[in-house]
């Protein structure tokens, strides 16, 4: 029996008008023409790339005639194809690449034109803004693409649920027909209204929904939640509420609350830190099993959002099996993001170890925590002083003097008392139940005064505020130092060269690049490191090797 390691290509390529050609750049250069058929052989005890003959795959032994025996084959890999089709047809894009939500319009109007333009999605950051101003967004994002798809997040809002019915209401009333669902730790019926709005059963009997969510989680127990159907208990409260007819929630039983869901593993932002190559596999597998449980028409779709920053990274997210990746840390250094350039300075500089977690501004009192960048800036060590003393005492008249002398000198400039009344004006615009709340329970208080700090960190960086530099809140992911490592002495080491749409083609090129280099790999063809790199190109560059087949 042939050993597994002995195994090689069996093939003949018979020459054509051109000769095969065994030097590193021809090998090189083929490898980058991704969506042609690649073929090695052996000439002169050499690698050679085949050029314009013809290949016979089988046993070559009675093979008559001049030929090469193949060493390796690859077929033509187009960057749309590394993911699912039906994904893409469903959403209405080319490539199965997302820019995900950067919350605060970090995630910005251009940023999702940009990728609305490139034939993918981009979500709009429409967490922690007014429903003005998301309003104001999704108007001017329809007047740019017209009818190219985009997408705007919903995030989950505990402390605010007004805010998030609000919102749910807006993009219903704004035709919004895709919502990225994020931060939820159970289902709440302003997302399930939005899911369920419109909902019916067209000719051929077939239950449809117009608005479709992609929920990001991280956990099982949540996913699980997403792929069921909406469970009864909304169901009755929706009925109860008079938001959806008995009708609609008898259909509401045929579909999940989410066709698709992306995998969040060690991520910028809300994260748990999760271990990508095992949170996938995981995710896929439910993906499957809830499927045939319940039996659904259109099949579930699973992405990978954490860690997405290389072409190496890209097409081991497609390799594992998933059907669209999603980025986010890269992108808020790109000349798009609704941030500064100072932020896009220091995201450029980043190195992998240079993130930690902090408090989030939004579940302050629960102890969830975000990933942000330490580098430059103190905010990490003042999230998590503030969430020590929010632990350890009953509002802010217990404040030690020394720790109230700190707050008011660095976090607030103010006195606490001050800080308080602007906190407490904030809240009588947005949600006066809040202040109602704060007047009966100090340590309620003492948390909303400390959310402001987190809350207009983020802001001070979006501004660019130059006194505030220390207190920057950047949500920010290992990624980015894999991202700043990689496109060292490109032309994307600069972020003023950096566009999402320069990024995303590519992260989705090198991939392409990528799997072939593994295929070769997996037949025993060893390259040598000059015909392996994968460097960042200009659009018109990759379009060109994609064209050429």
């Amino acid at each position: 029996m042939q050993h597994l390691h002995a195994i090689r290509q069996s093939g003949a390529w018979f020459e054509g008008d051109v000769p095969p050609l065994h030097a590193e750049a021809a090998i090189a250069d083929e490898l980058q023409y991704v969506t042609r058929p690649m073929t090695l052989v052996e000439k002169d005890g050499q690698l050679a790339v085949a050029k314009e003959g013809s290949v016979v795959f089988g046993d070559t032994a009675m093979i008559e005639g001049k030929h090469y025996p193949v060493k390796g084959y690859v077929p033509g890999i187009h960057p749309a194809a590394l993911g699912s089709r039906s994904f893409c047809q469903r959403l209405g894009i080319q490539f199965p690449y997302i820019a995900g939500a950067m919350a605060n319009g970090i995630a910005s109007v251009e940023m999702v034109e940009a990728m609305g333009n490139a034939g993918m999605i981009g979500f709009f950051g429409a967490a922690g803004l007014s429903v003005e101003q998301v309003e104001a967004s999704i108007k001017d994002i329809k007047h740019r693409l017209g009818d190219k798809p985009f997408g705007v997040n919903l995030i989950h809002s505990p402390n605010e649920p007004g805010l998030e019915a609000a919102v749910a209401d807006l993009y219903i009333k704004h035709h919004v027909r895709l919502v990225s669902a994020s931060a939820y730790l159970d289902l709440t019926w302003p997302l399930v209204y939005y899911r369920l709005k419109g909902i019916h059963r067209n000719a051929d009997g077939e239950v449809v929904c117009p608005n479709q969510i992609i929920a990001k989680v991280s956990r099982v127990e949540v996913a699980q939640k997403f792929f069921s159907p909406a469970p009864d208990k909304i169901l009755k409260q929706l009925l109860d509420m008079g938001k959806i007819t008995q009708l609609e929630a008898e259909l509401a039983k045929e579909v999940p609350v989410a066709h698709d869901l992306t995998a969040e593993a060690d991520s910028g932002g809300h994260t748990d830190n999760r271990s990508v190559v095992v949170l996938l596999p995981t995710m896929l597998a439910l993906r499957d099993s809830f499927f045939e449980k319940y039996q659904y028409t259109r099949r579930l779709c699973v992405g990978l959002a954490g860690g997405i920053a290389t072409p190496v990274s890209a097409a081991a997210a497609f390799a594992m099996g998933a059907d669209f990746i999603v980025t986010g840390s890269i992108n808020q250094s790109c000349q798009e993001a609704g941030t500064s350039d100072t932020v896009r300075e220091l995201l450029a500089q980043a190195r992998q170890a240079d993130v930690a977690m902090a408090p989030a501004a939004d579940m302050f009192e629960m102890g969830v925590k975000v990933q942000v960048l330490k580098w430059g800036t103190m905010f990490a060590v003042r999230g998590r002083k503030l969430y020590d003393l929010y632990r350890s005492y009953g509002g802010l008249q217990d404040l030690p003097a020394t720790q109230r002398a700190l707050l008011e000198r660095d976090y607030f400039r103010c006195t606490l008392e001050e800080a308080w009344e602007q906190t407490r004006q904030f809240f009588e615009k947005v949600d006066p139940s809040q202040n109602e709340r704060a007047l009966k329970d100090p340590k309620h208080q003492m948390a909303l005064v400390f959310r402001s700090y987190l809350g207009r960190a983020s802001k001070w960086a979006n501004a660019g505020v130059p006194d505030r530099k220390v207190d920057y809140q950047i949500w920010c992911g290992p990624a980015m130092g894999a991202f700043n490592a990689w496109v060292k002495d490109s032309f994307l080491e600069s972020p003023k060269a950096r566009h999402v749409d320069i990024l995303a083609m590519n992260l989705l090129y090198g991939a392409a690049v990528v799997t072939r280099l593994n295929s070769l790999r997996m037949q025993g063809v060893e390259l040598p490191a000059s015909c392996q790199a994968v460097r960042p190109l200009s659009l018109a560059s990759i379009y060109d090797r994609i064209a050429h087949s």
